[in-house]
């Protein structure tokens, strides 16, 4: 079967045996989650290639998904967001987190298919009248501070600089005396206000200023 594998998040289960009905004879189905914490556990046993992601849950949102898989596996798959919300502040705020797409609940099995697929192929996919609010919202530049190290907290800025240099969480939590916990809450605020989505970028970034020795 060609296509990428697909994992359906969402808290009601009637929605996605409905989903993966619709999505089946197109591609494969790496498995389904009902909220957050199912969500952060599928994809990291089941690393699938496109995450179909509801922005609203009850133990949480669609946002709060990306954050915790940021900074947990080399190659992060591509969120596409599948909500019943058309509202703008939910649209920026997913896509900022880092989803390649949003789709509203009322597309048709073929065109979620085709908007997986796209996203997979690393494509930007709206639907119609959502595509504006994005637009507007990214239009012009972002505003960055001076320096973007400033926007760092100084216990950000060494739990960066760890990181660059290769230590595990667990490492970086002897260090500096704090919990593993806390390093990954560090690293997912630092992956934030420097709009990155994984540990690798985050070397990159680190290397290419010289932050690191």
């Amino acid at each position: 079967m060609t296509g990428p594998r697909v994992l359906i998040v969402d808290d009601h289960q009637l929605f996605r045996a409905g989903v993966r009905a619709e999505l089946e004879p197109h591609m494969e189905i790496a498995g389904e989650a009902g909220g957050v914490e199912e969500a952060v556990a599928a994809i990291e046993r089941e690393r699938p290639d496109v995450v179909l992601l509801d922005v609203h849950m009850s133990d949480g949102g669609g946002v709060e998904v990306i954050r915790r898989t940021a900074t947990s596996q080399a190659t992060q798959p591509r969120f596409l967001a599948l909500s019943v919300s058309d509202a703008a502040e939910d649209v920026i705020a997913i896509i900022r987190a880092g989803a390649r797409g949003y789709v509203t609940k009322g597309i048709s099995g073929e065109e979620l298919a085709d908007a997986a697929r796209r996203v997979y192929e690393g494509d930007a996919v709206f639907s119609p009248r959502l595509a504006g609010f994005v637009l507007d919202a990214f239009a012009g530049p972002l505003p960055q501070p001076e320096s973007e190290l400033d926007a760092l907290t100084p216990r950000e800025r060494e739990v960066l600089q760890h990181i660059a240099r290769g230590y595990m969480y667990k490492e970086i939590a002897l260090r500096l005396d704090i919990s593993p916990k806390t390093v990954e809450a560090h690293v997912s605020s630092v992956l934030r206000k420097l709009q990155l989505s994984s540990r690798h970028e985050l070397t990159r970034w680190a290397a290419e200023r010289r932050l690191v020795d």
